[in-house]
């Protein structure tokens, strides 16, 4: 191959290699593009994960507190039983003890024993009269119990009934925040799923970019390749056309010599003068001969 095809070569060589490296520039370029969306994509999706730790964490946060809540209005609901229990035989009681109600009012039981009391200290009586009027005292102390029972538990009874309705509006309450953090987890979980449903498919999309990535790595390798062939052949064309130069260079200083030796030995026969260059060449050459 002569030099000017070997330049040839070279320059059709140059051009494909800009072509390629246009070629490889734009594989490149597609690479980190969709390495830069993969990149974006990823924080986006650990964003997300983050929001969903977070609801997560919130739902079984407001989860605990209903299961707290519920345990708070089943230990309510036993406690009221115990009180309607005891509410119901303090009616009971009291169903029976009205049976023995006396006849006479507190008041009037409270002023008759005064008043024989009274009677007792003031009045000069016989042994049987007095005898009498305490045993009539005794009566009418029982009758008195019995009322003061009965105002006893019927004070019992209110007190019940009222505690009764601290547990029921207590249970009502409580069912009221089950109610509300009940909702409140709902939606909480609502959300979560909404956001798990989101990260499914921003990991799919970031892995369908990672692997457009990696195809336009691949796309780029062989293109990578051959550049590299190219410039190894433009490299070995370069280094023959210098090869050869130095051999054409060598050929014409040769041929040079070769003149002003002739010239020289020409000059000698005439007895002229010889110049330093044609001095030379003859000495060299007397040299390479000896």
């Amino acid at each position: 191959m002569s030099k000017e095809e070997r330049i040839r070569k070279i320059d059709e060589l140059t051009r494909k290699l800009k072509i390629l490296r246009e070629q490889k520039a734009k594989a490149d370029a597609e690479a980190r593009e969709f390495a830069e969306k993969r990149n974006r994509l990823n924080e986006e999706f650990k964003d997300l994960r983050a929001e969903i730790f977070e609801l997560r964490k919130t739902r079984d946060s407001i989860n605990l507190e209903v299961k707290e809540l519920k345990q708070q209005r089943e230990n309510l609901k036993e406690e009221r039983l115990q009180k309607i229990g005891e509410l119901k035989n303090l009616r009971q009681e009291l169903e029976e003890l009205n049976k023995e109600k006396p006849s006479k009012s507190l008041k009037t039981l409270e002023k008759e024993i005064e008043r024989i009391e009274w009677k007792i200290q003031t009045t000069s009586l016989s042994i049987q009269e007095e005898k009498q009027l305490v045993e009539k005292v005794k009566q009418l102390e029982m009758q008195l119990s019995v009322h003061r029972k009965i105002a006893q538990l019927n004070q019992k009874k209110l007190e019940l009934e009222a505690e009764l309705k601290a547990l029921e509006a207590r249970a009502k309450l409580c069912h009221e925040k089950i109610s509300e953090k009940a909702g409140k987890s709902q939606e909480a979980h609502e959300k979560m799923l909404k956001k798990i449903e989101e990260a499914k498919k921003l990991k799919a999309e970031t892995d369908s970019i990672h692997q457009l990535f990696l195809q336009a790595k691949e796309n780029a390798k062989p293109l990578q390749a051959e550049i590299m062939n190219i410039l190894s052949e433009i490299k070995r064309l370069g280094e023959e056309i210098l090869v050869e130069e130095e051999k054409v260079r060598k050929k014409r200083e040769e041929s040079l010599l070769e003149n002003i030796e002739r010239q020289a030995k020409e000059k000698l026969k005439r007895g002229e003068k010889l110049t330093w260059e044609e001095f030379k060449a003859i000495a060299e050459k007397g040299i390479a001969q000896d």
